[in-house]
């Protein structure tokens, strides 16, 4: 049986590919514009960034606006624990990894009513979390609170680290998990593909009164996102003892 016939997008994907893993692109390297590397290979600009995008998807490299594309550093995996208190990517100590954060006074309206059971323009808070290693983002998570549980005037990193102590008692997490192509804002925010898909966590926070206080929206680009879930069932100490 004979192998199809590469086309030309997946012809220039395997030899840039190449260049990588053999050091000829090092990591951080600025690619020629796409204008060059057309002529190059004798393709028009839009199969070239075809098959720029391929790259992109598969981790190899990023574009970066205004500025061009880069061969990127190997990728760090993003581990997901559900089930937690803190709606957070976790990822080893040892990283270079810090987050910027940011908070928005708002009023509730469209999906954030339904998420947090509210009315329409009740006074919320927006946390927005953005990790980065190193220059290159790595998460992006947003955190809605109702607003009398987190009062204007707190510094976005406190208020984070106070979340958990300044809200009742939980009574239960559910978490929804699932993939999607990211929007616009999160492929530039994010520096990805429009085309490589994300992982999308919803985690919602309800105390023992039934009120939801907190709804966070996670994002995780999927060619570096992992996630687990671990169900504990509570152990019967009389058959234990048998």
């Amino acid at each position: 049986m004979t192998r199809p016939t590469p086309t030309r997008r997946h012809a220039i994907a395997d030899d840039l590919r190449n260049q990588i893993s053999t050091g000829r692109l090092k990591a951080g390297e600025r690619l020629p514009s796409e204008a060059q590397l057309a002529a190059r290979y004798r393709v028009s600009t839009p199969t070239l960034r075809n098959a720029l995008a391929l790259l992109q998807g598969e981790g190899l490299i990023e574009k970066i606006h205004g500025s061009g594309n880069y061969v990127r550093h190997p990728l760090r995996r993003i581990l997901y624990v559900g089930g937690g208190c803190a709606p957070a990517a976790q990822t080893p100590t040892e990283w270079d990894l810090h987050t910027t954060v940011r908070t928005t006074q708002l009023r509730a309206h469209g999906h954030l009513t339904a998420l947090l059971k509210v009315s329409p323009r009740s006074p919320l808070t927006e946390i927005l979390c953005l990790s980065h290693e190193g220059e290159s983002p790595h998460s992006l998570a947003r955190i809605y609170v109702p607003g009398d549980l987190a009062p204007a005037g707190i510094p976005g990193e406190v208020l984070v680290a106070r979340l958990a102590d300044m809200r009742p008692p939980l009574a239960e997490v559910q978490e929804k998990a699932s993939a999607r192509l990211p929007t616009e804002e999160e492929a530039t925010v994010l520096r990805i593909s429009s085309t490589l898909a994300v992982l999308a966590i919803t985690r919602i926070a309800t105390d023992t009164t039934g009120r939801v206080v907190e709804a966070a929206l996670l994002v995780l680009p999927g060619d570096r996102a992992d996630a687990v879930f671990t169900i504990r069932h509570p152990v019967d100490v009389r058959r234990a003892e048998a």
